[in-house]
Order: C-alpha cells, then sequence, then structure tokens
C-alpha cells in the first residue's frame, strides 16, 4: 500500500474473494424473474451485512436483488464534488458451472502452462495467454478445471469492499459521497433494466467488471437478440411419410449459412460478430437465439439484413416450415455518452498509475451494465478487475490483480474530491 494508505483494510481483496467464489450465483437465461435464479440473494444478503459492518449507510436490496449502498463524503462542504458510483454484478455466467467452485491458487507462478488440477485436459496455455508472461512472481488463482471460477464478476465485488474497508479506516483521504451498487443478471441482460438511476443518486459511475490491470473500456458492443422460430409437423415416425415436416433439417440448413468469417471465435479487434449460441433441435418446433454484436449500429443493421437473407433461404429450401424471425435491441455502446464526461476516463488513467498500473483504452467485446446505465443518464465506462477468460474453465485472476485494482479504486475515489468535475 503506499504511504498515504495508513491503516489496511481488515480484509483483503484476495481474501473477500475467496470467500465469495465458492457461493453460487449463476443466472439463468430462460427465466422472466429477477433475480433469474434466488441463490444470487445468498450473496446479495451476505454484501448487505459486510456493507454496514463497513460503515456504509443507507444499505438496502431492491425486490430485483439489488443492493444499494452510500459511503458519505467526508469533506467539509462536498457539495461541489459529484457523488461517484461503484458498480459490480452479482451473478456469473449461465455457459459453465457455477456451483462448488474450488479456488486453487498457484503460488509464486515461476512461468509455463497451468494444468488445472481436476481436469487435466484444461490447461491456460502461455501460447494462448500472453498475459502470464506480465504474471511471473504473482500468485494465480484459478478454478479446479471443472468449473468457471467467478472473478467475473466477484472480482469486482471484492475489490469495491476493500476500497470500503480502507477509505472507512483511512478518514484522512478526503473524498466526496461515494454510491456502490450490485446488481443480479447482468450476464443475461435483465438486471440492470430495474435499476434506480435517480435513487442510486451518483453523477458518474464506473463498472468494476473489466478483465486484466489496466484495461478501461470506455466501447462496448451495439447489441441485438435474433431468434429464429422454425415450425414443422410432427407424427408417428412409423406412418410419417407424406405427412411430417422436420423443423429439424430446417435448422441445420440455417445453422450452416453462416459466414464462416463473422463467428466469435474468427474476430477480433472491432470486428463484430454473429453467434448462435443456444437452441431447440425437436421436430415440431425447433428455435436458436443468435447474437447479433458490432460497435457501429450500421454493423448491426448490415448483420440482421444477413440473418433474415439466411432465413429466406432456408425457407425457399423447405417451403413447408413455417420460419419467423425476432429481433430485439439489447444495449447500445456507450462510447457516445461517454464523449461528454472526459474526465472519467482521465481519473481512471491517473488512479491506475498512482497503483502502479499502466493504464490503456480498449474497446471491450462484451456488454456491461456500464452501457445501459449510460445509455440512461449515468455515464458508467467499465474499468479492469484483473481476470482473464472470463465464462469459462480458463478462467483466472492473480493476487495483484485483485489487490492492485482494490488500491485503483480508492485512488479513483479521491481523486474527484482533489480535482472535482462539476
Amino acid at each position: 500500500m503506499p504511504s498515504e494508505i495508513m491503516f489496511p483494510p481488515n480484509e483483503t481483496a484476495l481474501q473477500r474473494f475467496l470467500r465469495y467464489a465458492p457461493i453460487d450465483t449463476q443466472s439463468a437465461e430462460d427465466q422472466a424473474n429477477v433475480p433469474s435464479t434466488t441463490k444470487q440473494l445468498d450473496l446479495a444478503n451476505l454484501l448487505v451485512d459486510e456493507l454496514r459492518a463497513l460503515g456504509a449507510q443507507d444499505v438496502r436490496t431492491s425486490d430485483s436483488g439489488i443492493v444499494y449502498a452510500t459511503l458519505p463524503g467526508n469533506l467539509p462542504d462536498d457539495a461541489h464534488v459529484p457523488v461517484i458510483g461503484f458498480i459490480a454484478h452479482l451473478d456469473t455466467s449461465p455457459g459453465v458451472s457455477g456451483e462448488h467452485v474450488n479456488v486453487i491458487i498457484h503460488e509464486d507462478y515461476r512461468g509455463g502452462d497451468i494444468v488445472l488440477p481436476r481436469d487435466s485436459t484444461v490447461v491456460i496455455t502461455v501460447k494462448d495467454n500472453p498475459s502470464l508472461a506480465g504474471l511471473i512472481g504473482d500468485d494465480i488463482i484459478t478454478a479446479d478445471g471443472t468449473t468457471l471460477l467467478g472473478s467475473d464478476d466477484k472480482a469486482g465485488i471484492a475489490e469495491i469492499l476493500t476500497m470500503v474497508d480502507i477509505l472507512n479506516r483511512n478518514r484522512h483521504l478526503k473524498r466526496g459521497t461515494i454510491a456502490i451498487a450490485f446488481t443480479p443478471d447482468e450476464e443475461v441482460y435483465r438486471g440492470i433494466q430495474t435499476f434506480d438511476i435517480e435513487g442510486f443518486g451518483a453523477t458518474l459511475a464506473y463498472s468494476v467488471d473489466g478483465n486484466g490491470l489496466g484495461e478501461i473500456n470506455d466501447e462496448t458492443w451495439s447489441a441485438r437478440l435474433a431468434t429464429v422460430t422454425l415450425i414443422g409437423r410432427n407424427s408417428h415416425p412409423g406412418t410419417a411419410k407424406g405427412i411430417m415436416v422436420n423443423a429439424t433439417y430446417a435448422l441445420a440448413d440455417f445453422i450452416s449459412r453462416f459466414p464462416d468469417d463473422m463467428r466469435p471465435e474468427t474476430t477480433e479487434g472491432r470486428a463484430g460478430f454473429m453467434h448462435p449460441y443456444r437452441g431447440v433441435v425437436d421436430v415440431e418446433e425447433s428455435s436458436v437465439s443468435i447474437a447479433l454484436r458490432d460497435f457501429e449500429r450500421a454493423g448491426l443493421d448490415a448483420q440482421e439484413r444477413t440473418v433474415r437473407e439466411m432465413v429466406a433461404q432456408t425457407q425457399a429450401r423447405f417451403p413447408d416450415v413455417k420460419i419467423a424471425i425476432r429481433v430485439e435491441d439489447l444495449y447500445d455502446n456507450m462510447r457516445e455518452s461517454l464523449r461528454e464526461h472526459p474526465e472519467l476516463v482521465e481519473n481512471a488513467f491517473e488512479a491506475a498509475r498512482r497503483a502502479g498500473i499502466q493504464p490503456f483504452v480498449k474497446p471491450m467485446r462484451g456488454g456491461t451494465d456500464g452501457a445501459y446505465l449510460s445509455a440512461h443518464g449515468l455515464p458508467t465506462p467499465d474499468v479492469f478487475t484483473g481476470g482473464h477468460n472470463f465464462h469459462g474453465k480458463l478462467e483466472f485472476n492473480s493476487r495483484r490483480g485483485l489487490e492492485s485494482t482494490a488500491e485503483m479504486l480508492v485512488h479513483l475515489a479521491t481523486i474527484f474530491a482533489e480535482d472535482p468535475h462539476p
């Protein structure tokens, strides 16, 4: 810790993360309720108790499972300092199990591939993870190879709580009022839609939900969801001749039409993708959900036209199958909203440097609560958590990733009091 942080936290970000990671908070995409799984409330309730113990005020949980809290400022007159929000999410991805997470600490990493102990086929390789080169001597944190780790976003939660702990124990650090929120169902794009922006009280905010140390995201995808439904006609297969219309074949034809150069596994940088990621295969009714992602709305429009053309081509080949497509907007690139508040990224850069981290801006090839909040009047870029390989068994973070991010957040909270932006 730097000299101005005289009193260390009662519990480090790593210690907190080790407690949170085994709590199963996996969200569910096929549920309409928010939260989509009540087990997310297990962590929410724990955080309510911890926030109160750390001196936070107005700690509460909404009907949809969002935890809100406020840490009052300590300035003689903080009216000229904006209320800054810090946000992380409770849930983990529906794509890989988050049950019985067994956290492994690979102490004093000396280089080389990391084989996870419960499944030797799950290997974090140096070839595929060049960031490992910068973690020599650090303690690498993984799951055991059978689940995801949950660094997305329990790392962000641990780092925010540690920030609150440090600020509470170091009252000499001048800061304005800080608003805190932990949201459910970020991974399924629903929890944030119940967010009470006015009640939250922040003027500007940060989503602590990003990747490796130093990465700051002032852009996200613009996103749409396309759902294609194919209706056939079932009958007993023994007497199906001339009667059965099997929607499964039409679905296979449709899937085969996805362009190779527009898949997630073949794109990078600012190239968008079309991603069929979930579906139902059935004679009577088959369906597929398709993620459309691009940094520009024009790119999304082009993707939507491509999907509709694919539907038309499959329909022409399978005229007896009824095919319907529904397209809905999910969220927009937060770039435009953030352009009006350059101090958000500028102050995040300065806070990272004070924590000994080299910051850089990178478009996020994903979504974040900040995209929704920015579009609805609360500018919210995304900052790093130290994590890598989210949503899968190869996920990892490190001791320095957690501790340095928490330190950066402390600096970020105090910078606005030093150089306030009305």
